[in-house]
């Protein structure tokens, strides 16, 4: 495919901006970051703090990673019990989320803040309140001898309640989940729906081939 032809397409797609690019120095800025909540027992209390450092590892069997800082007094309920919580708060908890990133459970206790509930491994804690929980066995940590370690997990149940579901799976749209941006240290909500993943290509897929008669005309 010609350069011009690719032009032409971006152009039509009103996305095409000859502008120049600025080197803005390497650092994470994948946009959007989850907010999580992370519950693991310590001492024996539920403890969680808020995390946006938190992906997908593989589908089968289904794993996460979340990476703290190895400073984090949660970090040793998980090391010590084997396992962990991924809790995912609505935009409705924003306060309480936050808080929970602020203070440590070395100095506060934070057992208190939600209501907590377990499940099949009996000791990781998750919240009741937020919309979604996933329950993690431990699998491995891993160090790349900067400051942060990460805990891969083997989500072993996942829990909500009926209404923030859709067919049996969650909805975003009644989760309403909370999003970061690092670098700015601000929050957000999700915005409206674009389109059904992979369908949407489909269109793309035709507008080329009518570009490309087109210029072969």
């Amino acid at each position: 495919m010609d350069q011009t032809f690719v032009y032409v397409i971006l152009w039509r797609m009103k996305k095409w901006k000859p502008e120049r690019k600025k080197a803005i120095g390497a650092r994470n800025f994948l946009y959007p970051m989850p907010t999580t909540l992370v519950g693991a027992d310590v001492k024996g209390k539920p403890n969680y703090l808020t995390v946006a450092f938190c992906g997908i590892v593989q589908a089968g069997p289904p794993m996460i990673a979340v990476t703290l800082g190895k400073m984090h007094y949660t970090n040793e309920g998980i090391r010590e019990n084997k396992c962990f919580s991924v809790n995912i708060p609505s935009r409705h908890m924003l306060e309480a989320t936050d808080y929970c990133g602020i203070v440590s459970g070395k100095k506060t206790d934070k057992s208190g803040i939600f209501e907590t509930f377990y499940g099949r491994l009996e000791k990781a804690p998750m919240i009741r309140e937020c919309p979604v929980n996933l329950e993690c066995r431990l699998v491995d940590t891993l160090d790349f001898g900067g400051t942060n370690e990460v805990f891969i997990g083997e989500i072993v149940e996942s829990y909500a309640e009926e209404k923030y579901l859709c067919n049996g799976i969650p909805d975003i749209e009644k989760i309403e989940p909370i999003v970061f941006s690092m670098y700015d240290n601000n929050y957000w909500g999700i915005g409206e729906h674009l389109g059904k993943a992979w369908c949407a290509g489909k269109k793309f897929s035709q507008n080329i081939n009518e570009d490309r008669n087109e210029s072969n005309r």
